[in-house]
Protein backbone atom coordinates (compact mmCIF):
# COMPACT_ATOMS: atom_id res chain seq x y z
CA UNK A 1 0.00 0.00 0.00
CA UNK A 2 1.48 3.18 -1.52
CA UNK A 3 1.01 6.43 0.53
CA UNK A 4 0.38 9.82 -0.66
CA UNK A 5 0.13 13.48 0.72
CA UNK A 6 -1.46 16.27 -0.47
CA UNK A 7 0.51 19.25 1.13
CA UNK A 8 3.46 18.73 3.10
CA UNK A 9 4.04 20.99 6.20
CA UNK A 10 4.57 20.41 9.40
CA UNK A 11 1.58 17.93 10.26
CA UNK A 12 2.56 15.65 7.42
CA UNK A 13 5.89 15.97 7.91
CA UNK A 14 5.36 14.36 11.60
CA UNK A 15 3.56 11.52 10.18
CA UNK A 16 6.08 10.62 7.07
CA UNK A 17 8.39 10.42 9.43
CA UNK A 18 6.51 8.34 12.36
CA UNK A 19 5.84 6.35 9.01
CA UNK A 20 10.00 5.76 8.45
CA UNK A 21 11.12 5.22 11.76
CA UNK A 22 9.18 2.61 12.92
CA UNK A 23 9.60 1.31 9.51
CA UNK A 24 5.94 0.69 8.24
CA UNK A 25 6.81 1.77 4.61
CA UNK A 26 10.35 2.50 3.01
CA UNK A 27 10.78 6.56 1.30
CA UNK A 28 10.31 4.81 -2.04
CA UNK A 29 6.55 3.79 -1.20
CA UNK A 30 5.26 7.35 0.41
CA UNK A 31 4.38 10.38 -2.14
CA UNK A 32 3.70 13.75 -1.75
CA UNK A 33 3.73 16.99 -3.26
CA UNK A 34 3.05 20.88 -2.06
CA UNK A 35 2.10 24.01 -3.82
CA UNK A 36 5.02 25.51 -2.14
CA UNK A 37 8.51 24.36 -3.05
CA UNK A 38 10.36 25.06 0.00
CA UNK A 39 8.24 22.55 1.02
CA UNK A 40 8.62 20.12 -1.40
CA UNK A 41 12.29 20.59 -0.91
CA UNK A 42 12.81 20.11 2.45
CA UNK A 43 10.74 17.26 2.94
CA UNK A 44 12.85 15.35 0.05
CA UNK A 45 15.66 16.35 1.27
CA UNK A 46 14.96 15.06 5.65
CA UNK A 47 12.83 11.72 4.45
CA UNK A 48 13.96 10.46 0.51
CA UNK A 49 10.48 10.32 -0.69
CA UNK A 50 9.11 10.27 -3.77
CA UNK A 51 8.38 14.19 -4.68
CA UNK A 52 5.51 14.84 -7.64
CA UNK A 53 5.06 17.85 -9.64
CA UNK A 54 1.12 17.81 -8.88
CA UNK A 55 -1.67 16.66 -6.81
CA UNK A 56 -3.12 14.50 -9.63
CA UNK A 57 0.14 13.01 -9.74
CA UNK A 58 0.22 11.87 -6.31
CA UNK A 59 -2.85 10.70 -6.52
CA UNK A 60 -2.21 8.76 -9.22
CA UNK A 61 0.90 7.29 -7.38
CA UNK A 62 -0.87 6.49 -3.89
CA UNK A 63 -3.41 4.05 -2.57
CA UNK A 64 -4.64 5.86 0.57
CA UNK A 65 -4.17 9.80 -0.02
CA UNK A 66 -3.65 12.16 3.08
CA UNK A 67 -5.42 15.73 2.64
CA UNK A 68 -3.35 17.52 4.73
CA UNK A 69 -3.65 21.11 3.64
CA UNK A 70 -5.39 23.90 5.69
CA UNK A 71 -9.19 23.11 5.49
CA UNK A 72 -9.78 26.47 3.82
CA UNK A 73 -7.85 25.13 0.69
CA UNK A 74 -10.04 21.36 1.00
CA UNK A 75 -12.73 22.47 -1.28
CA UNK A 76 -10.06 23.85 -4.04
CA UNK A 77 -8.04 20.92 -4.30
CA UNK A 78 -11.02 18.15 -3.79
CA UNK A 79 -12.38 19.80 -7.05
CA UNK A 80 -8.80 19.58 -8.77
CA UNK A 81 -8.24 15.57 -7.80
CA UNK A 82 -12.09 14.49 -7.26
CA UNK A 83 -12.48 13.03 -10.78
CA UNK A 84 -8.96 11.13 -10.28
CA UNK A 85 -10.36 8.99 -7.08
CA UNK A 86 -10.38 5.11 -8.07
CA UNK A 87 -13.33 3.22 -6.01
CA UNK A 88 -10.61 1.12 -4.01
CA UNK A 89 -8.16 4.37 -2.58
CA UNK A 90 -8.65 5.84 0.77
CA UNK A 91 -9.00 9.32 1.31
CA UNK A 92 -7.97 10.65 4.62
CA UNK A 93 -8.97 13.99 5.84
CA UNK A 94 -7.08 15.74 8.87
CA UNK A 95 -8.95 18.93 8.92
CA UNK A 96 -10.93 20.17 11.56
CA UNK A 97 -14.63 21.41 11.20
CA UNK A 98 -14.95 19.04 7.82
CA UNK A 99 -17.27 16.76 8.47
CA UNK A 100 -17.63 13.18 6.69
CA UNK A 101 -21.03 14.37 4.48
CA UNK A 102 -19.26 17.62 3.70
CA UNK A 103 -16.05 16.21 2.30
CA UNK A 104 -18.71 13.15 0.68
CA UNK A 105 -20.48 16.12 -0.72
CA UNK A 106 -17.59 18.37 -2.51
CA UNK A 107 -16.32 14.78 -4.47
CA UNK A 108 -19.84 14.32 -5.33
CA UNK A 109 -19.13 10.69 -5.27
CA UNK A 110 -18.75 7.81 -3.10
CA UNK A 111 -15.73 7.45 -1.58
CA UNK A 112 -13.56 5.21 1.23
CA UNK A 113 -13.12 8.25 3.90
CA UNK A 114 -11.66 8.05 6.70
CA UNK A 115 -11.44 11.73 8.89
CA UNK A 116 -8.69 11.75 11.63
CA UNK A 117 -7.84 14.71 13.76
CA UNK A 118 -3.90 14.95 14.83
CA UNK A 119 -1.78 17.23 16.80
CA UNK A 120 1.40 19.08 16.62
CA UNK A 121 3.36 16.77 19.29
CA UNK A 122 3.45 14.13 16.77
CA UNK A 123 6.30 16.30 15.69
CA UNK A 124 7.99 14.24 18.01
CA UNK A 125 6.39 11.33 18.33
CA UNK A 126 3.57 11.76 20.73
CA UNK A 127 0.51 12.71 19.24
CA UNK A 128 -3.15 12.12 20.38
CA UNK A 129 -5.31 11.58 17.43
CA UNK A 130 -8.90 11.12 16.99
CA UNK A 131 -10.51 8.75 13.86
CA UNK A 132 -14.09 7.90 12.65
CA UNK A 133 -14.99 6.96 8.98
CA UNK A 134 -17.33 6.53 6.38
CA UNK A 135 -19.43 3.39 6.35
CA UNK A 136 -17.97 2.01 3.77
CA UNK A 137 -14.53 1.46 5.09
CA UNK A 138 -13.76 -2.11 6.00
CA UNK A 139 -12.29 -3.31 9.28
CA UNK A 140 -9.40 -4.24 7.77
CA UNK A 141 -8.55 -0.76 6.27
CA UNK A 142 -9.31 1.31 9.34
CA UNK A 143 -7.27 -1.16 10.93
CA UNK A 144 -4.45 -0.54 8.25
CA UNK A 145 -4.81 3.66 8.73
CA UNK A 146 -4.51 3.25 12.63
CA UNK A 147 -1.38 1.28 12.17
CA UNK A 148 0.04 4.39 10.50
CA UNK A 149 -1.64 6.90 13.08
CA UNK A 150 -0.44 5.18 15.74
CA UNK A 151 2.79 5.71 14.56
CA UNK A 152 3.69 9.28 15.89
CA UNK A 153 1.78 8.85 19.03
CA UNK A 154 -1.73 7.72 20.50
CA UNK A 155 -4.33 7.28 18.00
CA UNK A 156 -8.41 5.92 19.03
CA UNK A 157 -11.73 6.00 17.25
CA UNK A 158 -14.42 7.85 18.50
CA UNK A 159 -17.75 9.07 17.16
CA UNK A 160 -17.88 11.81 14.37
CA UNK A 161 -20.11 13.92 16.71
CA UNK A 162 -16.96 13.95 19.09
CA UNK A 163 -14.28 14.92 16.71
CA UNK A 164 -15.90 18.72 17.81
CA UNK A 165 -14.11 17.76 21.02
CA UNK A 166 -10.77 16.17 19.97
CA UNK A 167 -10.40 19.44 17.94
CA UNK A 168 -10.54 21.21 21.71
CA UNK A 169 -9.55 18.74 24.06
CA UNK A 170 -6.49 17.61 21.65
CA UNK A 171 -5.81 18.94 18.60
CA UNK A 172 -5.74 22.30 19.62
CA UNK A 173 -4.77 21.99 23.22
CA UNK A 174 -0.63 21.74 22.75
CA UNK A 175 -1.23 25.82 22.79
CA UNK A 176 -2.93 25.84 26.04
CA UNK A 177 0.15 23.05 27.28
CA UNK A 178 2.56 25.79 25.67
CA UNK A 179 0.96 28.77 27.56
CA UNK A 180 1.02 26.93 30.96
CA UNK A 181 5.08 25.87 30.84
CA UNK A 182 5.96 29.76 29.22
CA UNK A 183 4.20 31.58 32.48
CA UNK A 184 5.74 28.98 35.12
CA UNK A 185 8.76 29.37 33.81
CA UNK A 186 8.23 32.97 33.51
CA UNK A 187 7.34 33.14 37.51
CA UNK A 188 10.37 30.64 38.04
CA UNK A 189 13.10 33.55 36.03
CA UNK A 190 10.75 36.24 38.23
CA UNK A 191 12.67 34.21 40.78
CA UNK A 192 15.88 34.21 39.91
CA UNK A 193 16.09 31.16 37.99
CA UNK A 194 18.16 31.19 34.47
CA UNK A 195 15.77 31.50 31.55
CA UNK A 196 16.80 28.34 29.80
CA UNK A 197 16.95 26.35 33.13
CA UNK A 198 13.25 27.65 33.83
CA UNK A 199 11.82 26.50 30.76
CA UNK A 200 13.04 22.76 31.24
CA UNK A 201 11.91 22.59 34.73
CA UNK A 202 8.48 23.62 33.74
CA UNK A 203 8.35 21.55 30.59
CA UNK A 204 10.14 18.59 32.49
CA UNK A 205 7.51 18.87 34.90
CA UNK A 206 4.40 18.82 32.74
CA UNK A 207 5.55 15.88 30.60
CA UNK A 208 6.21 13.78 34.00
CA UNK A 209 2.81 14.46 35.43
CA UNK A 210 1.32 13.94 32.05
CA UNK A 211 2.95 10.48 31.97
CA UNK A 212 2.11 9.79 35.13
CA UNK A 213 -1.97 10.18 34.34
CA UNK A 214 -1.29 7.94 31.68
CA UNK A 215 1.09 5.16 33.19
CA UNK A 216 -0.70 5.23 36.59
CA UNK A 217 -4.26 5.18 35.39
CA UNK A 218 -4.51 7.07 38.66
CA UNK A 219 -7.62 9.69 38.67
CA UNK A 220 -6.10 13.22 38.11
CA UNK A 221 -7.51 14.48 41.53
CA UNK A 222 -5.74 12.11 43.48
CA UNK A 223 -2.29 12.55 41.66
CA UNK A 224 -3.12 16.03 42.56
CA UNK A 225 -4.04 15.47 46.21
CA UNK A 226 -0.85 13.23 46.45
CA UNK A 227 1.34 16.49 46.02
CA UNK A 228 -0.52 18.13 48.52
CA UNK A 229 0.37 18.34 52.09
CA UNK A 230 -1.23 19.81 54.76
CA UNK A 231 -0.42 23.49 55.26
CA UNK A 232 1.75 23.22 52.41
CA UNK A 233 3.47 24.81 49.38
CA UNK A 234 1.36 22.74 46.77
CA UNK A 235 -1.71 23.57 48.02
CA UNK A 236 -1.51 27.29 48.40
CA UNK A 237 -0.55 27.59 44.72
CA UNK A 238 -3.92 24.95 44.19
CA UNK A 239 -5.58 27.68 46.49
CA UNK A 240 -4.40 30.41 44.42
CA UNK A 241 -5.78 28.84 40.89
CA UNK A 242 -8.56 27.97 42.54
CA UNK A 243 -8.90 31.77 43.26
CA UNK A 244 -8.25 33.18 40.00
CA UNK A 245 -10.73 30.79 38.11
CA UNK A 246 -8.04 28.65 36.95
CA UNK A 247 -10.10 25.24 36.18
CA UNK A 248 -13.17 27.63 34.63
CA UNK A 249 -10.87 29.10 32.42
CA UNK A 250 -9.10 25.77 31.02
CA UNK A 251 -12.62 24.78 30.50
CA UNK A 252 -14.43 27.71 28.59
CA UNK A 253 -11.19 27.95 26.70
CA UNK A 254 -11.79 24.14 25.54
CA UNK A 255 -15.66 24.84 25.08
CA UNK A 256 -14.79 27.50 23.13
CA UNK A 257 -12.47 25.85 20.60
CA UNK A 258 -15.23 22.96 20.57
CA UNK A 259 -17.84 25.96 18.97
CA UNK A 260 -15.49 26.90 16.60
CA UNK A 261 -14.72 24.11 15.24
CA UNK A 262 -18.64 23.25 14.84
CA UNK A 263 -18.78 26.70 12.73
CA UNK A 264 -15.69 26.05 10.98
Amino acid sequence: MKIGFIGLGNMASAMIGGILTKGIRRPEELFGTDCIPESRDRVQEIYQIQITETNIDTVYEADVIFLSVKPQFYEEVIKEIKDFIRPDQLIVSIAPGKTIAWIHSMFEKEIKLIRCMPNTPALVGEGCTGVCTSANVTKEELNEIMVILSSFGKASVVKENLMDAVVGVSGSSPAYVFMFIEAMADAAVAAGMPRNQAYEFAAQSVYGSAKMVLETGKHPGVLKDMVCSPAGTTIEAVRILEEKGFRSAVMEAVLGCIEKSKKM
